[in-house]
């Protein structure tokens, strides 16, 4: 028994064009069939963009890395982003910059945009979310264990939800859980629909 989306997609070879093993994780949960393929893409925007405009730039940038597309070849990308203070924060570089983005975060509000783009041999479209993140106020023996227990450096600002940091950080979400993890699996399903 196919779900509206795998009969949609049946013919389609869906490929998602992401080492993330969350966004893997995620797309699973449609249950749709598809295979991971990654390119390089240096991922250096426009200083003037802001927010969702530079997650959008980032999700188109990493489509055009997948040339001649065949017939039935289906691209997703995505970016994840969060934003804090006007300003975006990206994954640590070390220690002590992640240190840094968790003590910014702690008490305070920040915005997880992801953007994702779905492309084929003759159209393409982007779309993003948004979701609000308020954190309680974090002591520097809680952001230490974190960073010193969890894998930070592939995650901007610094965490994953779904980790410790989530359970313990994390107050109230406005918006979708799912886009903090860097998918938001609610609006791809519908934009694969009417794709």
């Amino acid at each position: 028994m196919y779900s509206k989306l795998s009969a949609k997609l049946k013919d389609k070879e869906l490929i998602l064009a992401s080492a993330s093993p969350r966004r893997k994780e995620l797309l699973k949960g449609l249950a749709i069939p598809f295979t991971i393929q990654t390119k390089e893409v240096d991922e250096v925007y426009p200083k003037e963009l802001t927010g969702s405009d530079i997650t959008d730039y980032l999700a188109l940038l990493k489509s055009d890395a997948f040339k001649n597309l065949s017939e039935n070849t289906l691209i997703i990308t995505a970016d994840t982003m969060v934003w804090h203070c006007n300003k975006a924060v990206m994954k640590p570089k070390d220690r002590g910059e992640a240190i840094g983005i968790l003590s910014s975060l702690s008490n305070s509000v920040h915005e997880v945009f992801t953007s994702v783009c779905i492309k084929s041999a003759h159209k393409q479209r982007v779309f993003s979310d948004v979701t609000k993140v308020h954190f309680k106020q974090l002591s520097l023996d809680e952001i230490t264990y974190y960073i010193d227990n969890y894998p930070v450096y592939d995650k901007a600002g610094a965490y994953g939800a779904q980790d410790w940091i989530g359970f313990v950080a994390i107050q109230k979400l406005e918006g979708s859980y799912f886009n903090v993890m860097g998918l938001p699996v609610h609006k791809l399903y519908k934009e694969l629909l009417n794709f």
